[in-house]
């Protein structure tokens, strides 16, 4: 069964920039995704965890992808998050994303409430009714408390809505059940170290959140693995990201590391709201010091061929 879309390529889930007081900076937003344009990325996500959906109001979040979807302009898909604790709330998102002309939805299991695999899918199901569009699964039980198990994956099947999965449990024998076992939901990347691995196994999509400051060098791997099928390169360059996914990945602090290294390319990001607090200076050394030697590695790489 062919999927009704290709999730293909980068998929960046992008930063929301705010001022001093909290709202949202629309013109380092517009900065941001002119960049990852300019750089190559295929394809933007609104309203995913990276861009604190979990700090933000339903209406927030359409707003947001509103704006990006009138700043697109059709130069690349977009797919709107509908995460939320409350079914109507993703309800709510997903009709809106809808309503703005998005191309996909990004659909997660609902935090804290640990559905059953049966409950969840009509959960699922309920969404994807109000979308009608293609749907992007994301399997976060870290965040989650919960897996998308196989008698979920069997239920939502019934919809050829659901045509992709972002895989972030972090278990390798997962990529190996979707992508034996599922191959009609096209497999995605969803945990940068194993980057490598999925694109062994297949899979045609990354949705990586270091993209939004270093989008040339994540499309570098994508394009050495999955579009030349070189993975001799591919490995070079994933060697030099992984001190990148060392420091994103330390201490809880994934989202303020982004926002820095977003600033670091001079579009002012802006702090994260609460809870979550900004990098100290020792954070954002280490960032620098890691992102200088990475990007000179990779340029390295990529002169050679």
């Amino acid at each position: 069964m062919n999927p009704i879309f290709r999730f293909e390529g980068v998929y960046t889930p992008v930063v929301t920039p705010y001022q001093a007081d909290d709202s949202v900076n629309w013109d380092a937003l517009a900065q941001v995704i002119e960049l990852l344009i300019k750089n190559g990325v295929h394809g933007l996500i609104s309203g995913g965890s990276t861009g604190e959906n979990y700090a933000q109001t339903v209406e927030e979040r359409l707003e947001l992808a509103r704006f990006t979807h009138v700043r697109l302009k059709g130069r690349l898909p977009l797919v709107v998050g509908t995460g939320a604790m409350l079914t109507s709330d993703s309800v709510a998102l997903a009709s809106g994303a809808k309503e703005i002309g998005a191309d996909a939805i990004l659909l997660a299991s609902p935090p804290y409430s640990v559905p059953t695999d049966r409950e969840n899918a009509l959960n699922a199901l309920t969404i994807d009714k109000a979308a009608d569009l293609p749907v992007m699964l994301y399997n976060y039980p870290h965040r989650t408390g919960t897996m998308m198990g196989e008698e979920f994956l069997d239920r939502v099947g019934r919809s050829r809505n659901f045509c992709g999965i972002k895989e972030s449990s972090g278990d390798i024998n997962r990529v190996h059940l979707l992508a034996r076992d599922y191959p009609h939901i096209q497999l995605g990347c969803g945990m940068d170290d194993q980057a490598l691995e999925f694109f062994a196994w297949g899979a045609p999509f990354w949705v990586c959140g270091g993209s939004n400051f270093l989008p040339a060098e994540h499309v570098a791997l994508y394009q050495a693995c999955v579009i030349e099928g070189d993975f001799a390169k591919g490995r070079r360059i994933m060697s030099a990201l992984i001190p990148l996914m060392r420091v994103l990945e330390q201490g809880g602090k994934f989202i303020q590391t982004i926002k820095h290294g977003v600033t670091m390319n001079g579009i002012d990001a802006g702090t994260v709201r609460p809870p979550l607090k900004s990098l100290n200076k020792d954070d954002k050394r280490a960032l620098e010091q890691v992102t200088r030697v990475l990007k000179q590695k990779i340029a390295d790489i990529m002169a050679e061929g």
